[in-house]
C-alpha cells in the first residue's frame, strides 16, 4: 500500500489539472470574480495602484505557495475546495495588482486594455496555441498573417509590396528591425561579423529615443558609444536640417551608417517627429530609415490624428505596438518592412528539424520562426484579431480620438491653473508638467523638480491616482499618459485637486519631506 499511495495521489492531481469538467467550473468562477472586479474598478472605486512595499509582496506570494496542498481522493481533490481555492489566488491578483481600468490611471504606457480582446488571449493561452512553423500553428499563423495585412495598409503602406510580422513587444521589435537594418547595410555581418577596417558604423536615432535603441546597439555589436543623438528642435522634435548636416560630415569622413531612428512618438513629451522631411533626407544619403512608432503608429487609423503619422510608410521599418494604442493586452508588438523583400534578412539559420525541406517552397512564407527572434511564440494576435473581427477598425479610431483629446483637454486645465506649469502643447495623450504652487514661484529648478517628486510618491502610495515622472531640461517634471478611455475630465480636474493638497502638506512639512 505505501508503494501505491505516490501513484494514486500523482494520478489524482493529474486528473484534476486536466478535468474538462474542473476548467469549466473555474472558469465560471473566473468570470464572475472578474465581472466584479470590473464593475467596482471602471466605476473608479477603490484604488488606481494598490501601493504595497516589495518585501511585504514577495513574502505574501510566497506564502501562497508554501500552503498546505489540497487532499486527493481516490479519483481526484474536492471540486469545492479548488474552486473556493482558485477564487482566493484569483482575487490576490486583483487585490494586489494595478488597476489599470480605474479612471486614476493615467500613468505608463500601458492601456486599459479591452477585456473582451483578453477572452480571445485566454483561448490561445488555455488551448496553448503557439507559432513558429505554419504546421505548429495554422489558425494563430493565418490571424497574424491576416492582422499584419490590415494594419500595415493603414500606416499607408503598399499592398502586396510590404511584409510585418508580430513579436513580443516594442524593444524586440526595434531589436528585429535594426538587426535587418545591420545586416542590409553591413553585407555578410550576420555571418561575419561587425568588425572591419575603417571607422566603426554608427546609428543615428532622435535625441529622446527609448533607450531600447541603446540596448539594440550593444545586442548588435555596434557598441552604445556609436548611438549618435539627433539634436532637437523647440518642440522636442527631431531637427531635419541637423540630422542633414550630420549625415553629411559622417558621408565626408566615410562613417558607414547603420540607420536613422525616428520616432512617432517620443516617450518624453509624445513628441511626433516630421517624417516626410526626414525621409527625404534619408533617401538623400541612402540611408535605411527606422521609425519607433510603438506608442503613436495607430493614429494612422484615425482621421483627426492620421496627420501625425504622414511619411510612416516611407520609412524602410516600423515598430508598432498594438498592447499601447490598440488597446489589446500585452504583448503584441508588430516589425513592418517597405520592401518585402526585406522581411528574411533579420536572421539567415538552417534549423532541419522545424524546416522541412520537403514541404512546398512557398511554405516557409508562413513560417514566423524565420522571421523572429522568437522559436516557440505565442499567438499573440488573437486579441487585437477578435476585438477588430467585433467592432471594426472604427473602435481604434475612436479609441485614439477619445485619448488625444484628453490630452489637449489635461493641458487646457494646467493652462488656466496659475499654480500648473504645462512644459509643451501636447501632440496626443502624454503630457508633462510641473506643480508650481505660489510659495515656490521663484525657487530655484531643483527645489521644484524634487518638490514634485514628492509629491508624485506620496500620491501613488495613496492609491488614489497613479501617475509617473520624468526629467525635462534636467528637472523633474510630473507626467500622465492618459491611455484610459474611461478616465473624464472631472478625474483630470480631481488630480489636480490632489495634487495641491499633497503639495499643500509636504510644504506644511518642509523642509524634510519636500527635498530628498
Amino acid at each position: 500500500m505505501t508503494d501505491r499511495a505516490p501513484i494514486d495521489d500523482a494520478h489524482c492531481r493529474i486528473h484534476a489539472a486536466y478535468s474538462p469538467q474542473l476548467v469549466a467550473r473555474l472558469a465560471h468562477a473566473l468570470a464572475d470574480t472578474l465581472g466584479q472586479h470590473f464593475e467596482e474598478v471602471t466605476a473608479g472605486r477603490g484604488n488606481a495602484l494598490n501601493w504595497v512595499p516589495p518585501i511585504e509582496n514577495i513574502r505574501d506570494a510566497g506564502q501562497f505557495l508554501e500552503a498546505a496542498p489540497l487532499p486527493c481522493g481516490d479519483d481526484s481533490p474536492p471540486a469545492d475546495e479548488i474552486v473556493r481555492r482558485f477564487t482566493t489566488l484569483v482575487q490576490a491578483i486583483l487585490a494586489r495588482g494595478n488597476n489599470l481600468h480605474h479612471p486614476g490611471y493615467i500613468g505608463h504606457q500601458v492601456p486599459a486594455s479591452s477585456p473582451i480582446a483578453a477572452l480571445f488571449d485566454a483561448v490561445g493561452s488555455a488551448t496553448n496555441q503557439v507559432m513558429a512553423i505554419y504546421e505548429m500553428g495554422p489558425w494563430a499563423s493565418a490571424v497574424e498573417r491576416s492582422v499584419v495585412a490590415a494594419v500595415g495598409e493603414q500606416l499607408g503602406f503598399a499592398p502586396g509590396e510590404f511584409a510585418g510580422l508580430i513579436t513580443h513587444g516594442g524593444s524586440l521589435a526595434n531589436l528585429t528591425g535594426l538587426l535587418t537594418a545591420r545586416n542590409v547595410c553591413l553585407g555578410q555581418s550576420w555571418e561575419s561579423g561587425v568588425a572591419r577596417p575603417g571607422r566603426p558604423p554608427v546609428l543615428l536615432v532622435h535625441a529622446d529615443a527609448h533607450y531600447s535603441l541603446t540596448r539594440t546597439a550593444g545586442i548588435l555589436g555596434l557598441g552604445t558609444r556609436q548611438v549618435l543623438r539627433v539634436p532637437l528642435d523647440d518642440r522636442r522634435r527631431m531637427a531635419p536640417a541637423r540630422l542633414d548636416q550630420m549625415l553629411a560630415d559622417l558621408r565626408a569622413t566615410g562613417t558607414p551608417v547603420v540607420a536613422v531612428c525616428a520616432c512617432a512618438c517620443a516617450t518624453p513629451i509624445g513628441a511626433f517627429d516630421p517624417l516626410e522631411e526626414i525621409s527625404a533626407i534619408c533617401r538623400k544619403y541612402d540611408v535605411w530609415l527606422h521609425v519607433d512608432a510603438a506608442h503613436g503608429g495607430a493614429a494612422a487609423f484615425s482621421d483627426r490624428y492620421r496627420h501625425l503619422v504622414a511619411g510612416l510608410n516611407q520609412a524602410d521599418s516600423v515598430v508598432c505596438d498594438a498592447h499601447k494604442m490598440m488597446f489589446v493586452p500585452a504583448l503584441c508588438a508588430f516589425v513592418f518592412y517597405r520592401r518585402r523583400e526585406h522581411r528574411f534578412e533579420a536572421f539567415r539559420q538552417d534549423a532541419p528539424y522545424l524546416f522541412d525541406p520537403s514541404t512546398p517552397g512557398d511554405m516557409a512564407e508562413y513560417d514566423s520562426g524565420l522571421m523572429t527572434i522568437e522559436c516557440t511564440k505565442r499567438a499573440a494576435a488573437f486579441g487585437l484579431w477578435g476585438l477588430w473581427s467585433l467592432f471594426g477598425r472604427q473602435i481604434f479610431a475612436d479609441l485614439v480620438d477619445r485619448t488625444f483629446d484628453l490630452g489637449r483637454t489635461f493641458h487646457e486645465l494646467l493652462t488656466d491653473a496659475p499654480d500648473f506649469v504645462p512644459l509643451h502643447t501636447p501632440q496626443c495623450n502624454i503630457v508633462a508638467f510641473r506643480y508650481v504652487p505660489t510659495s515656490l514661484q521663484g525657487a530655484d529648478a531643483a527645489r521644484i523638480g524634487e518638490f514634485n517628486r514628492a509629491i508624485r510618491r506620496r500620491l501613488i502610495e495613496s492609491g488614489e491616482f497613479y501617475i509617473v515622472q520624468t526629467n525635462l531640461d534636467g528637472v523633474g517634471a510630473l507626467r500622465v499618459t492618459i491611455i484610459n478611455p474611461l478616465t473624464t475630465e472631472t478625474h483630470l480636474a480631481n488630480l489636480l485637486d490632489a495634487i495641491r493638497r499633497i503639495g499643500s502638506d509636504l510644504l506644511a512639512e518642509a523642509p524634510a519631506p519636500v527635498i530628498r
